[in-house]
């Protein structure tokens, strides 16, 4: 079975509902806070498990009831937890708000994440995993570390540069598969993306950094692929009733990546991890919303992409 190692962030996820986001200096009333577990590193991996991969979660969970938490729920994923590192402080957490149309406002507390760093990675054995997934939500020095053992193993990495702020793009030549929003384009490229015209151009600068692989999601809008050979797929997205987006970037990513590492091909694993997304975003909550692969593929029996 193909082998995926995620190395990155594991997070608990406050999550309250509200008719609006607040304006700076305003207190409005929550309709209803839940719990979730979340975390980029930690949702990835287990988009890319319910896919239908084996799959390895690398990074750091501090000693509280959250990281129990967050070990158990990611354990009954099936997802192996040996290289997942203990730390003396809180466990990341993530607060966020949901708005009735479904979009959300997120801030991270590292903790656990942020002490997660390069000597730890250098303890991982790399041996036996045919992809990497990396984000930007650990600390840059564990993620430079990644992309150097990697390179020196051959193993292609999937990087996923969100958030955006402090990402050190001078590692990009190192990364196989770079994917990202249309936010996180418009910031690398410095291309204002209104459509699939901007973000083409924001993704042609974007493969003179020497990516051979770039995708762009455009969440309602679809998402669009490019190389370094010229190829282009522009996909549309599936029409769903948004509940929550919280985890579609993740379950995107990490259901294309884990179809890819099967040998399938290009289109095939867009539309897959198309699905995959649109069946979350119609759930709410973070990882609880990530579709099993057995769900996917039904969606897909019934479904057409636009419809």
């Amino acid at each position: 079975m193909a082998k995926i190692l995620v190395v990155g962030s594991m997070n608990m996820d406050i999550v309250t509902q509200v008719e609006r986001h607040p304006v700076p200096g305003e207190t409005i009333q929550g309709n209803e806070t839940r719990f979730f577990i979340g975390g980029k590193g930690a949702n990835q991996a287990v988009a890319a498990s319910r896919s239908g991969v084996s799959v390895a979660m690398a990074g750091g969970l501090g000693l509280d009831s959250f990281g129990a938490d967050i070990r158990r729920g990611l354990a009954e994923d099936k997802i192996n937890l040996d290289y997942v590192a203990d730390q003396p402080c809180m466990t990341g957490l993530a607060l966020i708000t949901v708005d009735g149309a479904g979009e959300n406002n997120i801030i991270l507390s590292s903790g656990a994440n942020g002490r997660y760093g390069a000597e730890e990675i250098d303890q991982l054995d790399l041996s036996g995993f045919d992809v990497i997934l990396l984000q930007n939500e650990i600390s840059s020095a564990a993620n430079q570390r990644v992309l150097d053992r990697a390179a020196e193993k051959h193993i292609p990495v999937f990087m996923n540069p969100a958030p955006i702020d402090g990402f050190d793009r001078s590692q990009l030549h190192k990364v196989a598969f770079l994917i990202l929003n249309e936010v996180e384009a418009e910031v690398l490229s410095g291309i204002r993306i209104e459509g699939s015209s901007q973000a083409l151009e924001a993704g042609k600068k974007l493969l003179k950094d020497g990516i051979p692989h770039l995708i762009i999601t455009l969440g309602s809008k679809g998402s669009i692929y490019m190389d370094q050979s010229g190829s282009q797929i522009t996909l549309p997205a599936f029409s769903v009733d948004a509940v929550d987006t919280t985890a579609a970037g993740d379950t995107f990513i990490g259901a294309f990546a884990a179809k890819y590492v099967t040998g399938a091909e290009v289109h095939d694993c867009l539309r897959y991890a198309t699905a995959a997304s649109a069946l979350a975003v119609a759930q709410p909550g973070a990882q609880s919303s990530i579709p099993t692969d057995d769900q996917v593929s039904r969606f897909l029996r019934h479904r057409t992409i636009g419809q």
